[in-house]
């Protein structure tokens, strides 16, 4: 997810920090981050509370264009 990791870096957050911020597990955010699990809505909406943006400008072009 490129819009993800890029503003996870624009926010000097490493995937540890995000991992600890939503209390999961290191690889189960990289996994997240690389299109490697499915992405629940609840979790979509915690990791845009913590990078303060709305779900939609994390993943709504990227879940469009897989259609």
């Amino acid at each position: 997810m490129v819009e993800l990791k890029s503003l996870r870096k624009k926010k000097k957050y490493t995937c540890k920090d995000m991992a600890d911020k939503l209390h999961i597990s290191k690889p189960f955010y990289w996994q997240i981050e690389n299109n490697k699990r499915r992405l629940s809505y609840e979790m979509a909406v915690k990791i845009a509370d913590i990078l303060k943006t709305k779900p939609d400008k994390i993943f709504y072009d990227e879940f469009k264009s897989k259609k």
